[in-house]
């Protein structure tokens, strides 16, 4: 069975953005170490125009061939002009008002969401499913969640959104892996206690 992994950044005290969502206040901690660590363990989690400014497009997915995102992180690249802004894995946007795909490559999920999760959860592949965000797509999924991957950078934003915008919900995780940068930012895995 494959995983369901939440890929996220955040801050020190467990914002993934501002009371908005806006985290662009952490794209300021992307250095070439930053970078280049990205690229070589995650280079499908970089959007498709992203990869190809930075010249790692032609990069094969190593971890998730499958994204799963909210309509407010989806509406971020729409708001671009991007209608796939992931256009090198399956896209799933999980959207109770947007009924109908701006794009062939981008399919909505408006109703059932964790049976479709649990659908692509049971296909056969070697590669996983990222889970972008956001907060409240991360809440409704948390029991489905089988790996947390916390991109953590040195700022505190106070207040903003949470990681998990659920109602309490005790949830035990187990840490895997930490690797620091010189930049401050730190990468922590957790899986699934079961």
């Amino acid at each position: 069975m494959r995983k369901l992994t939440y890929f996220i950044a955040c801050s020190l005290d467990g914002f993934i953005g501002d009371p908005d969502g806006d985290a662009s206040a952490m794209v300021a901690f992307v250095d070439e170490e930053y970078l280049e660590f990205l690229k070589t363990e995650y280079p499908e989690t970089m959007p498709t125009h992203g990869r190809r400014a930075m010249g790692f497009d032609d990069l094969e997915n190593r971890r998730f061939d499958t994204i799963i995102q909210g309509r407010g992180s989806y509406d971020l690249a729409l708001k671009e002009g991007i209608n796939s802004p992931y256009a090198h894995l399956r896209e799933y946007v999980a959207s109770r008002s947007l009924t109908e795909s701006p794009d062939p490559n981008v399919e909505i999920i408006g109703d059932d969401l964790i049976a479709k999760v649990r659908e692509l959860k049971a296909e056969e592949s070697e590669l996983d499913i990222y889970l972008c965000g956001g907060s409240q797509l991360a809440g409704a999924l948390l029991d489905e969640i089988d790996e947390l991957v916390i991109k953590s950078y040195p700022v505190v934003y106070g207040t903003g959104m949470p990681m998990f915008g659920s109602p309490f919900a005790l949830t035990e995780f187990t840490l895997d892996e930490v690797r620091a940068f010189g930049n401050g930012a730190v990468v922590r895995t957790y899986s699934r206690k079961r």
